[in-house]
């Protein structure tokens, strides 16, 4: 349980939804920042403004997938009013409290370390992104079957990436009946994806590969898919890139050429918010809950 932990949850998106059911669930003392919208009626929970004095005595601060800006602004579908956190706000946190968002911009991170605040990013955690990669891979089918006129069933289908969200992807589109080749770096790599039944092959030869195929899904959070790839790739194509901004896809070429390349990061908040919101929400009260209890022994 966290009773008796004080947490905040300042700004986001449905899926800091799930996180206040959970903490109401294990009795944390909760309290919303930027929520002024919101329509659910949760009991004892207390909205407020953002202010220093409002985070002094805080266990916890849970901040959206995208902590801040590079400015320390911090969005929020529940609200208009601004949030944006500064150097005061940070001063006044308690040495022992958390900062937890999926992923940090530099302004969060210099911020936290300036005043020696532990930062959790949940999205580097493998069991996160294992987990988020099962949404990831849903959203990009449905893209996929959105914005083309053949069945991924018998499709000549490319995943560039064998990481926690390349295999997931790799593995649905295999389980759809797509002939999957698998973009590697690495021979342990090469070797997995031949062992689970994929073609692999070095991304260094990704040019003399590309060109029968229809649908081109990149995890690869660098340019690869540059104008050079593109001028290789079949008109037919569709690339889907699952990168974080702003991707690895030459996206101005690929439209000078007539090729759909969409980008879609963060496909887990917005084809499956309620999943996606309960994964964050069950690791971060574990690791929450984790800390209550070596404190409570070293006292």
């Amino acid at each position: 349980m966290l009773t008796g932990i004080q947490v905040a949850l300042i700004g986001g998106d449905a899926r800091q939804l799930e996180v206040i059911h959970k903490c109401s669930e294990l009795d944390a003392s909760i309290m919303l920042i930027g929520f002024d919208n919101l329509q659910n009626q949760f009991s004892g929970i207390t909205k407020t403004e953002l202010s220093p004095e409002a985070l002094e005595s805080l266990d916890a601060i849970i901040l959206p997938a995208v902590g801040t800006d590079d400015h320390g602004n911090v969005e929020s579908i529940f609200s208009t009013s601004e949030l944006r956190l500064t150097e005061e706000h940070f001063k006044a946190l308690p040495k022992h409290a958390r900062v937890f968002t999926g992923m940090a911009k530099p302004y969060l991170r210099k911020l936290c370390s300036q005043f020696s605040i532990r930062l959790v990013e949940l999205f580097d955690r493998d069991d996160v992104a294992i987990y988020n990669s099962i949404p990831t891979a849903e959203g990009a089918i449905m893209m996929a079957i959105q914005n083309t006129d053949f069945t991924i069933h018998g499709s000549n289908s490319m995943v560039l990436g064998f990481g926690r969200t390349g295999i997931t992807v790799a593995r649905t589109l295999q389980g759809l009946g797509a002939k999957v080749r698998v973009g590697v770096n690495k021979p342990e790599y090469y070797a997995r994806a031949w062992e689970m039944g994929f073609i692999p092959f070095y991304t260094q030869d990704l040019n003399a590969q590309v060109a029968n195929i229809d649908l081109l899904f990149n995890t690869i959070p660098s340019m690869i898919i540059t104008a050079q790839i593109i001028a290789n790739i079949p008109h037919r194509a569709v690339i889907i890139d699952l990168a974080s901004k702003p991707g690895g896809t030459d996206f101005r070429f690929a439209e000078k050429r007539g090729i759909k390349a969409l980008l879609a990061p963060g496909l887990p908040g917005i084809v499956a918010p309620k999943t996606a919101g309960r994964i964050i929400a069950d690791t971060l009260s574990r690791i929450i809950l984790e800390d209550a209890g070596q404190r409570r022994n070293v006292e």
